[in-house]
């Protein structure tokens, strides 16, 4: 890889975040929003992401009952096939959402508390694991290092070997050397670590792998047929490739899931990512005092920066409240190598838009700068 390619991998592999802050502050969400807008105008903004340098673009927009499914461009280059609106992809960061949901059913079924410290769930894993709970975990006010920023981490990947599994307990072991950021609850860093610890908490509370769990709980619950929790590097059937923002770009599709695991290694395709955060927002999924819960922002979670991704929101537990100028959305943005996906729904999860792009830009590249268009007039109908 060159070096330009390299820095951006690292900066999006730690970032995990797609960057597509909207404004700084919004009102509930109007009832205007639900004029749906039109397949036309969907179709003109997707073709914007694309003459604006993506290979191709997904966009999957849900007005009550009514869906537009659309694409533009190319799921791969080379031999070129077009973008269709059912391909898997990799859909990064927007796993978070998904382990969060896992972990706070246990926490209604009482089996975990939001108050349980790492060290009791998981006693030797951190120096300082008896001060950091669940729910400061889940909201990024944990303190905890972020292993994806340790050069060990990417090293092999950096170097060619895409397929490499990561072990988590590397990921961990690198987070406990550096120490913690700030004294837990004081303050905010989004951290891939605090997804791989939940992860084991599921696990040790189970008995079952943490695959096994999403699947039993989320994903065959749901009809989720398009989502997998993969463990190599292959994405079975047809899908969408991911690449580098080099020209010509480079392939990365290959990269190992388990480089993020539960903070990252979600495939799916954009409407059953609409159907889950549809499920979860209308309290299918959790008891409503634990939605209630998860849609808390704690005064420490807010605020930011344009390239923190949170200026105008703030962290929920494991879900992500962003401002659109109609109103306030709940859900979860990513970027990672290869592909940049954003889910967004009003807070009844009546209108919804899934997006997927295969390549990963700057905050202000003019991607994103179309991408942001593009999910403003999906749900706030222009």
């Amino acid at each position: 890889m060159s070096q330009f390619v390299i820095s951006r991998t690292r900066r999006a592999a730690v970032a995990c975040l797609a960057g597509l802050t909207l404004f700084t502050s919004a009102p509930a969400f109007s009832a205007a929003a639900a004029v749906s807008p039109t397949p036309a105008q969907i179709q003109r903004l997707l073709d914007q992401v694309v003459a604006a340098g993506a290979p191709g673009a997904i966009a999957v927009v849900r007005t009550g009952g009514r869906t537009i499914r659309l694409a533009a461009g190319r799921s791969v280059l080379d031999p070129a096939a077009p973008m269709r609106p059912g391909l898997r992809s990799r859909f990064g960061g927007v796993t978070k959402s998904y382990t969060a949901t896992v972990v706070l059913q246990l926490v209604a079924e009482h089996r975990l508390s939001l108050g349980d410290t790492v060290e009791r769930r998981l006693p030797g894993v951190l120096p300082n694991g008896g001060a950091i709970t669940i729910r400061q975990l889940l909201n990024h006010t944990s303190g905890v290092f972020d292993y994806v920023q340790d050069p060990r981490t990417l090293a092999p990947y950096l170097a060619g070997d895409l397929t490499r599994i990561f072990d988590p307990r590397d990921g961990l072991r690198y987070a406990a050397e550096h120490g913690p950021l700030f004294p837990p609850g004081t303050g905010l860093a989004y951290s891939n670590t605090n997804s791989l610890l939940l992860a084991m908490i599921v696990e040790s509370v189970t008995g079952r792998s943490f695959a096994t769990e999403l699947r039993r709980r989320l994903f065959v619950p749901l009809g989720l047929a398009g989502a997998d929790y993969p463990d190599s590097s292959p994405i079975a059937g047809p899908h969408v490739h991911g690449y580098t923002p080099d020209a010509p770009p480079m392939d990365i599709t290959a990269l190992s899931p388990t480089l993020y695991g539960a903070s990252g290694a979600l495939v799916s395709n954009a409407e059953d990512v609409a159907r889950f955060f549809r499920a979860l927002l209308r309290g299918q999924l959790l008891p409503a005092r634990v939605l209630a819960q998860m849609k808390t922002i704690d005064p420490v979670a807010t605020g930011g920066t344009p390239d923190s991704g949170i200026l105008g929101g703030g962290w929920g537990l494991g879900l992500l409240r962003e401002s659109f100028p109609c109103g306030t959305a709940w859900g979860h943005d990513s970027e990672i190598p290869g592909y940049t996906t954003a889910a967004w729904s009003s807070p009844d999860a009546d209108r919804q838009v899934v997006v997927v792009v295969n390549s990963f830009y700057d905050h202000d590249a003019p991607v994103n700068q179309a991408l942001r268009r593009l999910l403003i007039t999906a749900m706030c109908a222009g």
